[in-house]
This record gives structure tokens, C-alpha cells and sequence, in this order.
């Protein structure tokens, strides 16, 4: 089942290739993509693509794509273009320090190297956190931070084993040490923000942007946290986020349907229609594999977690994949975007179809994704 799921995903890729060139998928409305710049967060998974296909099949066409949009990331780093943000980890990851991983690029770990200090500048000291999105001082959101900044941390963590400076590794550790305190809740559900005030540091309270509502758990959000706290583990050895990973993942596992496929929010009023979130699954099922990797072999969550982790796949390739589908660009269906504001509630999310595919690999060959270099 893996490997046919992961050569039609290989088939559609190189399809979007030939289609498209070196324009990214944007996320749309219509179960398909609008294809333009690279100007969002979200086209670092793309290029991640590109690699995952390239390890798996050594084709040296997808190699030659998504190193030329290796040049592209650099010129959007060199001048700045929307990168107000803390999802630089999910942009420079999978394209600039695969590339350096895979093909041995210099230029593209100095491109990572750089991408780490540009998310170093979002430290704010004064409240002990990376802010997640606008400028410092910005009035809405200088002192908020999000679940999903803990997939941005990897970035960090490489950085600093990479160049021997501390500071890249201290920042993303108490980041992370943040992140548990404050939006991990007591039931082992999460908040998808959490804000300060930006001036005392003094924590104000959590909140919402893509959620049902301030104090619902957004799926994805947990999502973020299962693989996110994982990968803190996995740079810092620390036993708190190990078991911040597991809470999440019991959560997450404890409120899934009987299909394994999650709504867009665990606390959404489920009625005909309500959106579900394949990404969010997807996700999950990559912090699943993650977190197996952790735990003793005697540990009793081992199965427990590798048996979910597969049914959410199995879900996903007999249910959402586009399996055969020749015209279809996403590997996945009914992902949502933002259901609260009604941005794309229902479509192809181009984060699904990287961790679906990542996760692929991960059952199939062992093949991690880019969030870590492999000894």
C-alpha cells in the first residue's frame, strides 16, 4: 500500500514540475492550487518535495528543480520578502538545508545558517519568546507566540550544533520550555496562541487565530505539538518534552473519528459538512513516527502509538489520496486552511502533501524528513 501511495505521489510531483516550472502552490478554494511567487509560508514544503522524491527515486531532474529554487529562497531572503514571520524553519528546512544534506551544497548550509539568524531576530527578551508574527512592538501580536513556531525550532537547534554557538540552541530551548508551560493545558489539549505582555513579560493569556473559539484545541495546532515536542527532545534529550509529545499525542489519538482522519477543531460542533483536517493527521502521523523512535523498546506506548500512526495513513491513502487521479495536483483532499475565517476550509493543503508523503517514506524506507541531519 506504502509504496503505491508513494509512487503516485512521485508521478503527480514530477507532473507539477513540468506544469509549473518554479512557480509554488498556493493554497485554493477548489481542491487544487494557484500557482505563483514565492512570497507566503508555506513554499518551503514544496521543495521539500522535490527532495523526498529525489531521495527516494536518485532522479536527478527532481535534484535539478529544487536546487533552482534554492537560488529563489536565497533571493527572497536577501531582500526580505515576507518573512515577518516565525515559519522560517518551515521555509529554509526542507529546501535549503536539504539541499546542503543531499547534495552537499555549501551554499545552501550557509543559506540555512543565515535563515537561522533571521529567525533569531525574533526573539524578544523581555518575555522570554519568539514572537510569532509582525514586527517587535507590533500592537496585536508583539507578544504572542504559537504552537506551530515549535517546527521552526529544528532550524535553531541544527544552527547551533552546527556552528558551536549556544545561543542558537539556548533561544530555541527555552522557547520551547515556553511553549509547554504555557500552551500545553492541564487535560493534555493545547492552546493554539498564547499571549505577553510585550513590555513585563508577564503572561496575559491564551487564545486563538484558526480555532473554534479561545479555549477549543485546534487540530492542527496539536498537531504541530506532538512532531514539534519530538523534534525539542530530540536536540535536547530533555524527558519534559518526550512527555509533552506523548500527552499530546494520547489527546490527539483519544478525540480522532472512527475514520482517524481529524476535524478541523476538537471542540467544533460535528454536523454534515463540518471540515475535516487531513493535514493535521498527516502531521500527526510523522510525530507519531517520531516519537516511536524515543521510546524504549519495552515502553507499552510503543505499539499503541505505531498502530495509530498506521491508521491514519491507511486512512488517508484509501480514503483522501488522489490515487489515479491524473488531474489532480494536492496528494490529499479535505485539508482546511483557516475554517474560521473561511479561507480554503475544505481543499489541498501543500503542508498535507509533504508530511503524507514524509510520513510515506518514514513506513516504507525509514526515511525521515528534513527537520534534522542524520548521522
Amino acid at each position: 500500500m506504502w509504496k503505491q501511495a508513494i509512487e503516485d505521489a512521485v508521478a503527480k510531483t514530477q507532473r507539477n514540475v513540468s506544469a509549473h516550472g518554479l512557480t509554488y502552490p498556493h493554497i485554493d478554494n477548489d481542491q487544487k492550487y494557484d500557482w505563483g511567487e514565492n512570497n507566503d509560508w508555506i513554499e518551503g514544503f514544496y521543495t521539500g518535495m522535490l527532495w523526498l522524491c529525489y531521495r527516494y527515486t536518485g532522479d536527478e531532474a527532481f535534484k535539478k528543480a529544487a536546487m533552482e529554487q534554492g537560488s529563489d529562497f536565497r533571493k527572497r531572503l536577501d531582500n526580505d520578502i515576507a518573512l515577518e514571520h516565525h515559519d522560517i524553519g518551515f521555509l529554509y528546512m526542507p529546501s535549503a538545508f536539504a539541499q546542503w544534506r543531499l547534495a552537499g551544497d555549501e551554499s545552501a548550509k550557509r543559506l540555512a545558517l543565515d535563515a537561522a539568524d533571521k529567525l533569531l531576530g525574533r526573539w524578544r527578551p523581555k518575555g522570554n519568546y519568539i514572537q510569532a508574527w509582525g514586527p517587535a512592538g507590533d500592537e496585536k501580536n508583539g507578544g504572542r507566540i504559537i504552537i506551530d513556531c515549535l517546527m521552526n525550532l529544528p532550524l535553531l537547534y541544527w544552527a547551533s550544533e552546527t556552528t558551536g554557538e549556544a545561543k542558537y540552541k539556548d533561544i530555541a530551548f527555552i522557547h520551547a520550555e515556553q511553549s509547554l508551560r504555557y500552551l500545553v493545558r492541564g487535560d493534555d489539549s493545547s492552546y493554539h496562541t498564547f499571549y505577553f505582555d510585550q513590555e513585563s513579560g508577564i503572561p496575559l493569556g491564551g487564545g486563538t487565530h484558526q480555532g473554534y473559539h479561545d479555549g477549543s484545541t485546534w487540530t492542527r495546532g496539536q498537531a504541530w505539538g506532538v512532531y514539534g515536542f519530538a523534534l525539542s527532545y530530540r536536540y535536547t534529550r530533555d524527558p519534559r518534552f518526550l512527555e509533552a509529545s506523548r500527552r499530546l499525542a494520547r489527546y490527539f489519538i483519544a478525540h480522532l473519528p472512527e475514520d482517524h482522519v481529524a476535524y478541523w477543531d476538537f471542540d467544533a460542533p460535528i454536523e454534515a459538512g463540518t471540515p475535516r483536517d487531513s493535514s493535521a493527521s498527516a502531521i500527526t502521523a510523522c510525530g507519531l513516527l517520531e516519537l516511536i523512535g524515543h521510546l524504549e523498546e519495552g515502553d507499552g506506548e510503543r505499539a499503541y502509538f505505531q498502530e495509530h500512526a498506521r491508521r491514519m495513513m491507511e486512512s488517508l491513502v484509501k480514503r483522501y489520496a488522489t490515487i489515479g487521479e491524473e488531474a489532480a495536483e494536492g496528494l490529499i483532499r479535505h485539508g482546511s486552511y483557516s475554517v474560521r475565517t473561511g479561507n480554503a476550509p475544505d481543499s489541498c493543503m501543500i503542508w498535507g502533501d509533504y508530511y503524507y508523503l514524509e510520513a510515506l517514506l518514514r513506513l516504507e524506507r525509514g526515511f525521515a524528513g528534513f527537520w534534522y541531519e542524520i548521522k
